[in-house]
């Protein structure tokens, strides 16, 4: 069983390394304008995989289901979830604090209490408590910064990198008690976020994918998601929708259990995460009770026209 486990093993390795040998696909540092910080983007080559989990996997969910066939295209992803010392440039960039649009704004409003209620925040603490709309602000960001465009995965790349080639409850395997070496939850977090990368990574040399904060992906949550999915589909991506809620997140946080951060397992947002928000109309940048959410960004390897992109950030952005 040991042998077949190494084997199987090394051939996820195998797979993934065909990639960093391109002179155009492998792992790269993105710098952040505006500061000395960069941030490691990994490649994910295209491949297919079984979205959601059986039947048989024990603490199912419903909306894990059925399994579909999903082909998904090449892309990078940030290997840790964005700090916040580089969401801070992008909160702090003063020459993209005007716009033309009603908002009036490109950057997240001040925060009008500590959202990292103490946990950490420079030095390598992840960034937390923003909306999926301010996540998305950030990408657009750093895509008009450094015209390499970026934005959050979506569930089906998110679960086929966090996956790295395995079909098994978690990326490294069934067993639970194994989720400490690579993973913050509520076992062993303290009940709070840590700083980025300290436990071992997936296959990929992706960190954090399960634990420490909740990551926001692209897709507006559908608790009938798959059933209405076709299979064989390719790079899947939930109708845009311009509804606040509920949007879909993955990975599970620092407060999750070991069953939560099963790597099939959804998760939604909810207006009650915003329940203590002082303003009016409530801030869409800002969670008041949203201390476990982050985010990490991704890169297509095919990456769209100027055109495209703009298209693409005012069908989700709405401007």
């Amino acid at each position: 069983m040991k042998k077949t486990a190494v084997l199987i093993f090394c051939s996820i390795l195998s797979l993934f390394s065909i990639a960093q040998t391109s002179d155009s696909f492998h792992v790269y540092p993105q710098h952040i304008p505006g500061s000395a910080l960069s941030c490691r983007m990994v490649p994910v080559p295209a491949g297919v995989f079984l979205i959601g989990s059986p039947l048989s996997e024990k603490e199912r969910q419903v909306d894990e289901g059925p399994q579909r066939t999903v082909r998904v295209s090449a892309f990078w992803m940030g290997a840790y979830e964005v700090t916040r010392d580089e969401f801070d440039v992008f909160l702090k960039d003063e020459t993209t604090s005007l716009n033309v649009d009603v908002d009036a704004i490109t950057r997240p409003s001040p925060q009008y209490i500590d959202f990292s209620l103490g946990m950490g925040k420079e030095g390598g603490y992840p960034a937390n408590s923003m909306s999926q709309f301010s996540a998305l602000m950030y990408c657009r960001w750093l895509y008009q910064k450094t015209g390499v465009f970026y934005r959050l995965p979506t569930e089906a790349e998110w679960e086929y990198a966090c996956r790295a080639g395995t079909k098994t409850i978690y990326f490294f395997g069934n067993d639970a008690s194994q989720l400490n070496k690579y993973a913050w939850y509520a076992g062993n977090s303290g009940d709070k976020f840590q700083k980025v990368g300290q436990k071992l990574p997936n296959a990929l040399g992706l960190y954090d994918m399960l634990g420490n904060l909740l990551e926001w992906t692209m897709d507006h949550y559908e608790e009938t998601r798959y059933v209405n999915m076709a299979d064989n589909s390719k790079d899947p991506i939930a109708t845009p929708n311009m509804a606040r809620y509920p949007k879909a997140l993955r990975g599970g946080g620092f407060a999750e259990t070991a069953t939560e951060l099963r790597v099939a397992k959804r998760f939604s947002s909810n207006p009650s995460w915003n329940r203590r928000d002082p303003q009016i109309p409530k801030s869409k940048w800002w969670l008041t009770e949203a201390g476990s959410v982050g985010f990490r960004i991704m890169r297509p390897l095919q990456s769209p026209t100027a055109e495209e992109a703009e298209q693409f950030f005012k069908q989700y952005l709405g401007k």
